[in-house]
């Protein structure tokens, strides 16, 4: 039997039916053909009708078939949203979300220099670090990453995006000379629990578990950041980490035990304690 061109409406509803274990299956039929036709998701509602070639339609079954097994869209299309910024994303980052833009928007609304030294540790994609010289390009922004693959893609983020950050391969503080002070340290580190029934679960099966496991039950990096960066920040810089939503007590406590001042933290869209900072004070 002959294979036919299908329509667009035709295959998206059939896509939609293949995924609908996804809670977002028609979004992400729409999204996964619109990759392969090269077009924005607008063309799909316009031209409904349009026959898809079977060259095409070959490549939207593929695609189609890594999402039934699961693998995140934002890997199958290579990128994703953050702050209104594309990013490039792959598996050895994390992909970005939603809650951590408050993190962005908590770094902004402190009180900082013109010429501000902010410092993003483990940046993955970058997301946050070219966040905040979209909006601050006067800001000396410096992106740390251990992974040789991860600091590339934030280097070619930063590329397209035309934004200028200075880049440092290094294993949290480990590379960065002690006299560098800044007045601001932001970090979103792997803060989950080895034993989380959530890392067999939706796309975090798929990232990489080094960005996401961390020990002493998730506390140990944000532990590990809170101790040493004093050693970092001029007086009356602030430390600003992203954390599980149940953590928040534990970290305010760490934060307290290593004589932070100012201490608190802020809720995500779902109510959730999700940053906590701090500020060093001489």
């Amino acid at each position: 039997m002959t294979a036919m061109a299908l329509a667009i409406a035709e295959l998206i509803q059939q896509a939609q039916q293949r995924l609908s274990h996804s809670d977002s299956a028609r979004l992400d039929a729409e999204l996964l053909l619109a990759k392969v036709l090269d077009k924005p998701r607008s063309y799909l509602l316009t031209w409904p009708e349009r026959q898809v070639s079977l060259d095409q339609q070959q490549q939207f079954e593929q695609l189609l078939s890594a999402r039934e097994q699961g693998q995140p869209v934002a890997y199958l299309l290579g990128q994703r949203e953050f702050w209104s910024l594309s990013l490039a994303v792959n598996n050895s980052t994390l992909i970005p979300r939603p809650e951590t833009e408050h993190l962005v928007e908590a770094v902004l609304a402190l009180q900082l220099p013109e010429q501000a030294r902010v410092v993003d540790l483990g940046c993955g994609t970058g997301a946050i670090a070219l966040a905040l010289k979209s909006e601050r390009p006067q800001w000396q922004i410096t992106a740390v990453e251990r992974d040789a693959r991860a600091l590339a893609l934030a280097q070619r983020n930063a590329e397209q995006l035309g934004l200028a950050l200075e880049f440092c391969a290094s294993d949290w503080f480990s590379a960065l000379p002690v006299a560098q002070q800044f007045d601001v340290v932001v970090s979103n580190p792997p803060y989950i629990d080895a034993a989380d029934p959530h890392l067999l679960q939706g796309d975090v099966r798929f990232e990489p578990r080094s960005a996401l496991v961390a020990e002493q039950h998730g506390l140990a990096d944000l532990a590990q950041l809170i101790a040493q960066a004093p050693n970092y920040l001029r007086s009356g810089g602030w430390l600003l980490l992203e954390h599980g939503w149940q953590q928040g007590a534990a970290v305010r406590q760490l934060f307290e035990q290593q004589g932070y001042k100012q201490v608190s933290s802020q809720h995500d869209y779902a109510k959730l304690e999700r940053i906590s900072s701090g500020q060093w004070v001489e």
